[in-house]
């Protein structure tokens, strides 16, 4: 029994020595940390009012909606200095019936192959899955994209589109024959 006091004792001593030892740096700390506590004094702006919502009425109901076709037609009638063949050039795509394949962008469609039917070459278009015969004089874009022109390799088309001055203009567009990436 003798022999486990020492060790205890021994241990109770190195404790209490290493706990004095300890508490003077945390006392030393605290008082810095409330010193700059003190001498720190926040500035807080006080938060503005809110601003009061006030509802407007909604008088746009009896106008012509800005991307209707009664619009642009009415722009290119003269209400603005549209010049009169931009005019010929728009009038007609607008009174016509539209065409399936005019739903779609064109960068949505693909040209798979060619067919020869009755001497005249047709188009194979592939939109969603589907497969359409596309001929000279058939429509297809968002763009009153017209077919002009099919070859084996291509379907050429000219296209209806505004300028950056908001003038219409034809440009001419195709859609390449596309090989099939999944063999």
């Amino acid at each position: 029994m003798h022999y486990r006091r020492k060790p205890l004792g021994a241990c109770l001593v190195l404790t209490v020595a290493l706990a004095a030892c300890t508490s003077s740096g945390q006392d030393e700390l605290q008082a810095w940390m409330q010193s700059e506590r003190n001498s720190i004094k926040p500035s807080v702006q006080p938060i503005p009012e809110p601003t009061r919502f006030v509802p407007q009425a909604y008088g746009g109901e009896r106008l012509t909606p800005p991307f209707s076709t009664e619009k642009l037609a009415s722009v290119l009638r003269g209400s603005q200095v549209a010049p009169v063949a931009n005019a010929a050039l728009i009038e007609p795509e607008l009174n016509r019936r539209k065409q399936p394949l005019e739903a779609y962008p064109l960068d949505t469609m693909s040209m798979v192959g060619s067919l020869n039917r009755e001497g005249q070459l047709v188009a194979l278009v592939k939109v969603d899955k589907l497969l359409y015969q596309v001929r000279p004089g058939n429509y297809l874009g968002q763009n009153f994209g017209r077919v002009t022109r099919i070859t084996e390799t291509e379907v050429v088309m000219r296209e209806i589109v505004q300028d950056s001055a908001g003038e219409w203009t034809e440009r001419a567009a195709a859609l390449q024959l596309q090989e099939d990436a999944s063999k």
